[in-house]
């Protein structure tokens, strides 16, 4: 195994690591804080991060500019007035930005809860959009164990702080919100240390360069409104769901959805360092690549759904007050191997490839099927089944858009696979809503044993081609 291939190990070890601590405050705050306080203040709790999940659009592209301009860069190679110049105009325009946000929730925001969420989700912005900044410069220039450090520092703090309130008596989401704000500006701190030779520099070698920040920001802002487009394709889902019901039901949809996003956290763990690697790698070799990885992507991930009714089985468990919205799992639990492939695979390509422009075209298509679905189901035929339902069913669609296009730009064929992906999802869904027991994992595991041996050769072939792949 040579160098770069040990190198790559470490790094996915350390992505994995950090990954693993977010999936297991994940699992403890999904586990634990819905059984605490009551289904209204979750849903309160819910809403703050669906709000917050929104911030980091308003850097306007400006961080996904950095991202797409310097990636594969050396840190040591990096211009740090420049970058020193860049961060301190990001901060000025947060914090104008935040001002004008915050006066707008004082006079036009007259619930008390609503208004203290979206002042809260005004600090949020600030820091995490400097966070997000120092985040890409760390993972751009393959500073893979720091960025991993950054991470963990935020879970850990944040996990801290919610077991204590628990444990002294606090059921109030304000105070969790508070927790998730320290645990960001703890890792912000951490993340300016590191990046201390951009961070902390001389006042006098600041210089406000205007081509650099609209050269960023034109490079960046298709990515942001791409960006923007993929999280309103659940978004506007949740957000119909919020409007129609109430926010009791809001809190219990978001519930199964965190539940089935747990298991992005692996996949996003390699993503993170496959876009700098691929930056440096010829276009030659691109294509192999996609195969093997995509091969070994969704062996894994269409096996994951073997554990979706173990898994839901100890959930209704555990709170028993959320039996009736579990049921949904099954509607939504396949949502990861669509999401997991466009974050991973279909998404880091186009960006190797400087296809914003495509990944913007497909996410606003899908967004705008989501506003339409969204509509009649919700406002037509009031229906929160179809709804949830939905969800998947925009996710499977655009990741099968974004494919087949990418798949011409690498001439690669892969409408069986695709074909053979939702085949078995289609089963999935099925057994796990109409049957509900644990005959669901006997269908299930029937038909994705057939899949293996459909897949038999191409199998065999990327391990063989992992194996090269680490000798080359």
């Amino acid at each position: 195994m040579n160098g770069k291939a040990l190198r790559f190990i470490k790094n996915m070890s350390y992505t994995i690591s950090s990954n693993l601590i977010s999936l297991i405050v994940s699992t403890l705050v999904i586990l634990i804080v819905p059984k605490l306080i009551g289904v209204k203040e979750y849903g309160y709790w819910q809403l703050y991060l669906f709000y917050s999940s929104y911030v980091g659009f308003l850097h306007f592209g400006w961080n996904d500019g950095i991202y797409l301009r310097y990636g594969g860069f050396e840190y040591n190679k990096l211009d740090k007035k420049l970058f020193f110049s860049q961060f301190i105009s990001l901060l000025s325009s947060q914090i104008v930005i935040g001002i004008f946000i915050w006066i707008i929730t004082m006079f036009f925001v007259n619930e008390m809860n609503r208004a203290f969420i979206l002042k809260m989700t005004v600090m949020t912005m600030v820091i995490e959009n400097l966070r997000i900044m120092l985040l890409y410069i760390l993972q751009i220039t393959n500073r893979i164990k720091e960025y991993a450090r950054v991470t963990i520092s935020d879970r850990i703090v944040y996990i801290l702080l919610i077991i204590t309130f628990l444990i002294v008596g606090v059921r109030d989401y304000k105070f969790m919100i508070i927790a998730d704000l320290v645990g960001k500006l703890t890792s912000l701190v951490y993340s300016m240390i590191l990046c201390k030779e951009i961070v902390f520099n001389r006042v006098s070698n600041f210089y406000f360069n205007v081509t650099e920040t609209i050269t960023n920001i034109s490079s960046g802002i298709k990515l942001m409104f791409a960006n923007i487009a993929s999280t309103l394709i659940i978004g506007i889902v949740k957000f119909g769901v919020e409007r129609t019901w109430d926010v009791s039901t809001f809190g219990r949809v978001s519930l199964t959805l965190s539940i089935s996003n747990m298991m992005m956290i692996f996949i996003n763990a390699v993503g993170i360092i496959l876009f700098p690697i691929l930056r440096r790698t010829s276009r030659e070799k691109l294509s192999s690549i996609y195969s093997i990885m995509r091969d070994f992507l969704m062996v894994l991930s269409l096996g994951a759904l073997t554990l979706y009714y173990p898994l839901k089985t100890i959930m209704v468990a555990w709170l028993p007050q959320y039996a009736e919205s579990l049921l949904y799992m099954a509607l939504v639990f396949p949502m990861f191997i669509y999401e997991g492939k466009m974050a991973f695979l279909i998404n880091t390509y186009l960006k190797t490839l400087r296809r914003e422009k495509v990944m913007l075209q497909i996410n606003v298509i899908t967004m705008l099927c989501s506003l339409f679905m969204t509509y009649i189901v919700t406002q037509i035929f009031n229906n929160l089944n179809i709804a949830i339902l939905n969800i998947v069913i925009l996710l499977a669609f655009r990741s099968v858009l974004a494919e087949l296009y990418l798949s011409k730009e690498l001439n690669l064929n892969v409408k069986k696979d695709v074909f053979l992906e939702l085949l078995l999802t289609l089963i999935f869904i099925l057994s796990g809503w109409f049957i509900n027991s644990w005959f669901t994992v006997l269908i299930y595991g029937m038909a994705y044993i057939i899949y293996l041996t459909i897949k038999k050769k191409d199998i065999t072939k990327t391990i063989i081609s992992l194996r090269l792949l680490m000798k080359a």
